[in-house]
């Protein structure tokens, strides 16, 4: 019931941008099934599945401020504002804390440090490569440069690199 009370209230959060809430939902269900897939432990899996949910919780507050989200302003007021987000949901500190370290971290590599931020940064990947349009050589790069889990590299493999059948 937790995951389900944090995506209603996330998308109250969002107050209708539809961008928000459809980028959230989608990095939950990729983090979701890769997290699944590759057997994490249920605190693990939960833990994950809660950053997918609240990992751009200061998009619109950084698109009013500072018109801009970029990960040097997301990053810090993501943390902050995830704090209270998931207070309010029951969590204790400690996994507070964590999540928060993934919130504030969620688009620097080196910051990775447990198979749920790896999945967390995967699933984001996986959207954003879509809503970004890379290209090709910029998925290949990504594939060897950030992915590790089977699951995650078979995803990208899949949606992104699988050659259509010739007519």
């Amino acid at each position: 019931m937790m995951i389900a009370n944090a995506i209603q209230r996330m998308i109250a959060h969002c107050e209708g941008s539809q961008h928000d809430i459809q980028h959230f939902l989608k990095v939950y269900a990729y983090a979701r099934t890769i997290g699944l897939q590759e057997g994490l432990a249920p605190d693990v899996q939960q833990r994950l599945e809660l950053a997918a949910i609240v990992h751009d919780i200061a998009c619109r507050m950084c698109r009013e401020k500072y018109c801009s989200t970029k990960p040097e302003y997301q990053e810090p007021e993501g943390a902050k504002m995830a704090r209270p987000f998931l207070a309010a949901l029951g969590l204790p500190e400690a996994e507070i804390d964590r999540l928060c370290y993934m919130v504030g971290h969620h688009h620097s590599r080196d910051y990775v440090d447990g198979p749920d931020f790896q999945v967390l940064m995967e699933a984001d990947f996986l959207v954003n490569a879509a809503d970004h349009g890379l290209s090709q050589d910029k998925i290949r790069q990504m594939e060897t440069d950030l992915f590790r889990t089977q699951s995650g590299k078979a995803l990208l493999r899949e949606m992104y690199l699988r050659q259509a059948p010739q007519a």
